[in-house]
């Protein structure tokens, strides 16, 4: 298993990052890695995804929403091809980081029989969180 994780802060209240965090049909709008969601992501349920990490490969996946607990967490998880061959969980978790900031937690637990060949995807995965936070970080900020 390998683990991917980033994090940053946001000045402004739990409640307003979640807002974002949730307004699927914005992502467009701020989202320079996760391009849009088809169907509203409901736990328990599948939902299209369309990813475009910074390398410009595009991957369209149908992950399961494992979590989706409110000012807390949005966790989900997805298979290459079939499960076991590569997957990952992705979660966001939301803490309270001090009076008017919020500690913006990302990452991925990847496992299956590929992880060892796939180097510089992960790579590149972690880049993309980076790119996702400081966008995240960016939008909410400016909405006050």
């Amino acid at each position: 298993m390998k683990k991917i994780e980033t994090s940053i802060t946001i000045k402004a209240s739990v409640e307003e990052v979640w807002q974002v965090l949730t307004d699927f049909k914005a992502y467009p709008l701020w989202s320079p890695t996760i391009k849009y969601f088809e169907g509203q992501p409901v736990e328990g349920k599948r939902c299209a995804v369309l990813l475009e990490p910074p390398d410009g490969f595009k991957i369209k996946m149908n992950p399961r929403f494992l979590s989706i607990n409110p000012n807390c967490e949005l966790r989900w998880k997805g298979e290459l091809f079939i499960p076991g061959i590569f997957d990952g969980e992705h979660y966001f978790i939301l803490e309270q980081a001090g009076e008017g900031e919020v500690r913006f937690i990302q990452g991925e637990l990847f496992s299956g029989l590929l992880i060892p060949f796939c180097k510089k995807l992960l790579l590149t995965t972690s880049h993309g969180f980076d790119l996702f936070n400081k966008a995240i970080k960016q939008y909410v900020e400016q909405k006050d």
